[in-house]
């Protein structure tokens, strides 16, 4: 650990306990104690420090041991129903206890209760953070079937990018294409909240089915749901060098690293 510390929710995504942002959740929801004492969003765990969560010590010696661990990079087909939070806000079942995987490990990122496919899960809080930032412009492949005609206008419509008042923000242009009467195919490089649902709202369509298709070189192929399967060496490489040059630090800490001339 550095010297002058590390912010609590990286120091929490690197032990391998959850995510950069279910870190926070656990934060804002008062969970997370260092020394036993409260914290705040944005505060540092200082060297030989404690850090609990819902009651466990999480010390820095088992941070070291998080690096050495076996990495586990996983995907999982997320059935309809589940939900990838741990938070005790949905009381839905929750991916980590439907794989119930004998290591720790979290989801990258996340599907809506509503929706399912493709999600992968991992114990590299690194390879997390750097997948998650919307700004490495990853992509994502989804199959989307809607209540009414797929019709050309709203194709060009959803490829030119969307305004959604509701976020305040209009998407990236992206691809789409026709895949029968009511479904689309659609590849984004971003992930906003229920995106592709309050796109196809803008249009008055309806969402009847939401599929995760692919996460960047990863398919979902014929994964049943609620299966997984470890990724291939071919497949994890390939990801590796796709990752490469991609940061694992947000907008704001990218802005201010470039205000410090570093």
């Amino acid at each position: 650990m550095e010297a002058e510390g590390i912010r609590l929710n990286k120091f929490l995504s690197e032990a391998g306990i959850c995510s950069r942002r279910e870190a926070d959740r656990l934060i804002g929801a008062g969970k997370v104690r260092i020394n036993g004492q409260a914290v705040s969003p944005g505060q540092k765990v200082l060297p030989g420090q404690s850090v609990t969560v819902n009651g466990r010590t999480i010390t820095t010696d088992e941070e070291e041991k998080s690096h050495k661990a076996e990495q586990v990079l996983l995907a999982v087909h997320k059935p309809r129903g589940i939900v990838c939070t741990t938070s005790e806000k949905d009381r839905a079942p929750n991916i980590v206890d439907m794989v119930n995987y004998p290591v720790r490990i979290y989801p990258i990122g996340r599907l809506d209760k509503d929706s399912e496919g493709l999600i992968l899960m991992t114990n590299q809080g690194g390879l997390v953070n750097k997948m998650m930032r919307s700004g490495n412009a990853h992509e994502k492949e989804y199959l989307v079937k809607v209540n009414r005609p797929v019709t050309d206008d709203f194709i060009r419509k959803m490829r030119k990018g969307v305004f959604l008042p509701e976020l305040n923000v209009t998407t990236r242009p992206c691809f789409a294409a026709k895949a029968g009467e009511k479904a689309f195919r659609i590849i984004l490089t971003e992930g906003l909240n229920r995106q592709i649902r309050r796109m196809c709202s803008q249009f008055c369509y309806e969402v009847r089915m939401l599929k995760r298709m692919r996460i960047m070189n990863i398919e979902l192929g014929d994964l049943k749901p609620g299966a997984y399967r470890e990724l291939s060496k071919r497949e994890y490489h390939q990801m590796k060098e796709a990752l490469k040059g991609s940061t694992n630090l947000s907008y704001k800490e990218q802005k201010k690293e470039k205000s410090d001339g570093r």
